[in-house]
């Protein structure tokens, strides 16, 4: 397999997937494949950039700021009700395939120079538009799973035990894994203030914040 990939044959590859506009979406979906590496791993929180969009005031136009303007947006194209790193992940992976395909087979035809950027700039527009259209589709099938297991699992986790995973849980970062019976919960979870908790730790899910989609615990001699 890595004879495959290091072969001259896979030079119009790299090439293609290293040029505009396809590199934009190469970059992306190199994060999103980092970001998913150090999620498995515990360092980074699933939805890290969780962003809700389902209190926002359109017509009165409050609490207008850049993440209030990203969810809206997201509203508007249907990309909410699932974790933001998920819809990012599918956007830059359509978008990749979308503009590798268009570039490997229509930048042949076009002539070297600025028309061949002009025509590249199109390309990341269309395929972008291309990837926001699949996604939301996806996302509306993958919402109501999202919904239902969030609310039966809002019901039968509070006040079981969970054991901490990344590296350390704060009142503003951490994730804890519940032993359901099968693979196991992820959870966000937040401590107080004044007390904190490292990986391995047991806590107690004590209380769901709904604003903020996380689980409040404390330390299981705390709550006994």
């Amino acid at each position: 397999m890595f004879a495959i990939l290091l072969s001259k044959g896979m030079d119009p590859f790299y090439q293609n997937i290293s040029s505009f506009p396809t590199a934009v979406f190469t970059f992306v979906l190199a994060i999103c494949v980092l970001y998913w590496l150090c999620a498995v791993l515990g360092v980074v929180d699933i939805d890290i950039l969780d962003i809700d969009g389902s209190e926002i005031d359109f017509e009165t136009g409050n609490d207008v700021n850049a993440p209030n303007a990203m969810a809206g947006v997201m509203l508007k194209f249907g990309l909410n009700g699932v974790p933001i790193t998920i819809i990012i992940s599918f956007l830059s992976l359509f978008g990749w395939l979308a503009s590798y395909y268009s570039m490997h087979f229509l930048s042949p035809l076009i002539p070297a120079g600025i028309l061949y950027f002009v025509f590249g700039f199109v390309v990341l527009m269309a395929a972008f538009w291309l990837a926001v259209l699949i996604t939301a589709m996806i996302v509306k099938l993958l919402r109501p799973f999202f919904q239902k297991v969030e609310q039966q699992t809002i019901k039968r986790v509070l006040g079981q035990i969970a054991v901490v995973r990344t590296s350390k849980v704060t009142d503003c970062f951490g994730e804890a894994l519940l032993n359901d019976g099968g693979a196991g919960l992820i959870l966000k979870v937040r401590s107080n203030k004044e007390q904190s908790f490292v990986k391995g730790d047991k806590v107690v899910l004590l209380e769901y914040l709904e604003a903020e989609n996380v689980y409040r615990v404390i330390s299981e001699q705390d709550f006994n």
